[in-house]
């Protein structure tokens, strides 16, 4: 079992920054590919950004492309979710998962570990 821990998440203003981070302790955290999701209340859970085994693949939604940025260090066993130039659209808890494959999916259901989630809200 493949415990996650995100940390990172609360309030910031429009336009600010967070830095998500998940961590565990799994020593075979490499063999991994790694997604972040979030869900807003009354919403389905959606892929927000995703990396590949290897850290060469990543994958954005178009709504936060050119905002976000998903990197890992598996030295650390940590994947990160920079957040930059927030919108009250992004308020939602955010949950990290992982994939015991090479390649990420877009699909929730392809992910076999979850965190707990940290919330971000980002008012207006």
């Amino acid at each position: 079992q493949v415990q996650l821990v995100e940390s990172g998440g609360g309030l910031v203003q429009a336009g600010g920054s967070l830095r998500l981070s998940c961590a565990t302790s799994e020593r075979t955290f490499s063999r991994y590919a790694l997604g972040w999701f979030r869900q807003a209340p009354g919403k389905e859970r959606e892929i927000v950004a995703a990396i590949s085994r290897g850290g060469v693949s990543t994958y954005y939604r178009d709504s936060v492309k050119g905002r976000f940025t998903i990197s890992r260090d598996n030295a650390k066993n940590t994947v990160y979710l920079q957040m930059n130039s927030l919108k009250p659209e992004d308020t939602a808890v955010y949950y990290c998962a992982a994939r015991n494959s090479v390649a990420y999916s877009g699909s929730r259901a392809d992910y076999d570990y979850w965190g707990q989630g940290t919330q971000v809200t980002v008012s207006s």
